[in-house]
């Protein structure tokens, strides 16, 4: 096919390879160059993808520059990386499609929009669960008030392992009901609490590890890890359980329960109202959304469930990474943001992380958002 776009793909890790294959699948696509620091990796990929001569593969990013026409950067690097490898993407000319989270710093999210729009370059982020066909849906019910008056919310999200050295559960896990939450509510929180416990990891890893396996051969490395008010602090120890909520203008709440120390898979987020719950549940095998209807009345001083019923939503089975390539093949080639997971919608969603950890670190005190400078400031 003619006219494709050429891509360069940066970090072919566990997410990294399937972000490979969609992009090698595309028609609209050449995949013209891979990096990663190990060489043994791209081996790998190479065979296991049927990749030709004509694809470079190699560890040291500054390489790709030599690249012919490239027009577009793939980066599933640590996030300790994405600065400055999204920076330098940028400067070059390149449009840039990033791993989540955009980076550990709502500042620097914010200058890396700065620069793609003075660049005039496209800036996504792969917040993959907001391309899900079920969180689509999900917002149409919720947006559409089928809920009635919003009430609460709430989300589940353990395992037993894989336990992060260089993230805490909170950065590792709670970004994408976050993202959820925001889409369905179609606002951003106006204050966050969060609270703790370490039980694995007591000393401080997360300085030490960071950017681990991701070091060599010109993926630099970043000098923080999850970000802290105040630069002089002691990074904390890496939580393996945290308590999380979110509170919005409207009075909702939503209630986030993260562990990477538990067997009981959960994969669970739900917004009730008025008139009905909105489940969205990955680990049913039935279908993911699910619609529980149902009220309370009063009867003679007695409060009566009436109105009961419960419906299994249909959604469109597709891939939704395979969602987030397309469309940030779209907005490439019609110059055109990405109202989804643009940049900026990365931004508030670190923002929000950063906020989330200052809370950590004060023992669970509210923190308040400002949307527009990007600042904190702790309740009294």
């Amino acid at each position: 096919m003619t006219n494709q776009i050429k891509i360069a793909v940066v970090g072919i890790g566990r997410w990294g390879v399937h972000l490979l294959r969609n992009f090698l699948e595309h028609p609209q696509v050449k995949v013209v160059a891979v990096v990663d620091p190990n060489p043994e990796r791209l081996v790998t990929v190479k065979r296991q993808y049927k990749l030709d001569d004509t694809v470079l593969l190699t560890t040291e990013w500054q390489v790709i520059k030599q690249v012919t026409g490239l027009e577009a950067v793939v980066i599933a690097t640590p996030a300790s990386t994405h600065y400055s490898l999204i920076t330098d993407a940028l400067n070059w000319g390149y449009h840039v499609l990033a791993e989540k989270p955009l980076t550990l710093d709502p500042r620097e999210c914010w200058q890396l929009c700065q620069l793609a729009e003075k660049q005039q370059r496209q800036l996504m982020v792969d917040h993959t669960y907001l391309f899900h066909p079920a969180v689509e849906r999900g917002q149409a019910v919720v947006r559409g008030g089928e809920l009635g008056d919003l009430r609460y919310g709430y989300a589940c999200r353990t395992h037993l392992g894989p336990v992060r050295q260089d993230v805490d559960a909170l950065w590792d896990l709670a970004i994408h009901d976050i993202a959820i939450f925001n889409s369905w509510l179609g606002q951003m929180p106006v204050s966050v609490q969060a609270t703790g416990r370490v039980w694995l990891q007591q000393e401080d890893k997360g300085r030490r590890a960071q950017g681990k396996g991701h070091s060599a051969k010109g993926i630099e490395k970043s000098n923080s890890q999850c970000p802290m008010p105040n630069a002089q602090s002691p990074t904390p120890p890496l939580s393996d359980l945290i308590w999380a909520t979110l509170t919005y203008s409207n009075g909702f709440q939503a209630s986030i329960h993260l562990c990477w120390l538990n067997p009981d898979k959960q994969r669970r987020l739900a917004v009730v109202g008025s008139r009905g719950s909105l489940i969205f549940d990955e680990m049913a095998s039935a279908s993911p959304l699910t619609l529980f209807n149902g009220e309370i009345e009063v009867q003679e001083n007695q409060f009566i469930p009436v109105n009961q019923s419960q419906k299994v939503l249909q959604i469109e089975t597709s891939e939704p990474l395979k969602r987030v390539c397309d469309r940030f093949i779209d907005c490439v080639c019609n110059q055109t943001p990405c109202v989804v997971s643009s940049g900026w919608v990365a931004t508030e969603l670190v923002q929000i992380l950063a906020a989330l950890t200052q809370s950590l670190n004060q023992d669970g005190k509210p923190v308040f958002l400002d949307k527009n400078c990007y600042l904190f400031a702790s309740s009294e």
